[in-house]
């Protein structure tokens, strides 16, 4: 094909006509030579590779997802008419209603008991796209204790680990060394990328952080692809002071698309006295009943009730 076809001019032109800081971004190269977005800005806002992109504005790709389609959609800023036009422009128009957005993570009974179980030691159960899906008592006092407790009950108010760590200054000052915690994330999400390259709301989480964070636009241009298994970090928590914990990361076999993360110290060293300080501070302030926050669960329903099981 001869030049970018209707679907490159098209891209190319709602690409022109919009302006850094129309999306939030900050201008922090050299002079700009094109009055609009960037190629790899436009790709970075929308979560897919500059090549591949690329290849959409050249007429070189045999055709793009729906949900790909979707996330260039919401970075161009484009209206309804206008994403429709970009759907007939791709071939991807279809009879049958487009596809609905994931629907919001759940966690497996199972789940739901083994964080109990491990509730002597801090832990949290991450989604696919680290949103906290439950934490226990412990695991929201280290690591969250000021954010609402009850927030992952609620999918639209889940916290984001990712987010977190990039863009709320407490969860920046908790760690000594917040580098390596942020290296070890962002690679951490390239491999969930890898994994669910259409899914839009990683794609949109990818998205909001190359607008929001500096930081985290650096280290994604890293590329590096290193999973977060077990690692020991030194934290700096405002209630008991300097605590050194192993956080390690394990399978959940029953919901593969999530995993439990718990905080572990060696028997008897200072770090394990400091969570000893943290349970008893907590003491009775306990927001469940049995110590755990079950997502899509009302408070007074958690005793003794089973959730649904992972999607």
């Amino acid at each position: 094909m001869n030049g970018p076809g209707p679907l490159g001019a098209f891209l190319q032109a709602r690409r022109a006509q919009l302006r850094p800081e129309d999306v939030g971004l900050r201008d922090l190269g050299p002079r700009r030579r094109v009055a609009g977005l960037r190629r790899e800005e436009l790709a970075q806002l929308a979560g897919v590779s500059v090549s591949y992109y690329a290849r959409l504005e050249q007429g070189q790709s045999r055709g793009a997802s729906a949900e790909v389609l979707d996330a260039i959609a919401r970075a161009l800023l484009l209206d309804d008419h206008e994403r429709e036009h970009l759907d007939r422009l791709a071939g991807t128009a279809r009879h049958a209603p487009r596809p609905r957005r994931p629907r919001p993570e759940k966690l497996a009974a199972e789940t739901r008991d083994l964080l109990r179980a491990v509730d002597g030691v801090p832990a949290i159960v991450l989604g696919r796209r680290t949103d906290v899906l439950a934490w226990n008592t412990l695991g929201h006092a280290l690591l969250a204790g000021h954010l609402d407790s009850l927030g992952p009950d609620v999918p639209a108010r889940r916290p984001n680990m990712s987010r977190m760590l990039f863009l709320d200054p407490h969860c920046q000052e908790l760690y000594a060394d917040w580098e390596r915690k942020a290296r070890a994330v962002v690679g951490n999400l390239r491999i969930a990328v890898g994994k669910y390259p259409d899914d839009p709301l990683l794609a949109e989480l990818i998205g909001e952080l190359t607008m929001k964070s500096p930081e985290f636009v650096a280290l994604w241009a890293d590329h590096r692809v290193v999973p977060c298994d077990a690692t020991t970090y030194e934290l700096h928590h405002p209630v008991v002071g300097t605590v050194t914990v192993t956080q390690q990361t394990l399978a959940i076999a029953r919901s593969p698309e999530q995993a439990l993360i718990v905080c572990t110290t060696p028997a008897g060293s200072s770090s394990e006295e400091a969570l000893a300080l943290l349970r008893q501070s907590i003491g009775s302030r306990t927001p469940y009943a049995d110590g755990v926050g079950v997502p899509g669960e009302p408070h007074q329903q958690v005793q003794g009730a089973r959730g649904p099981g992972a999607r």
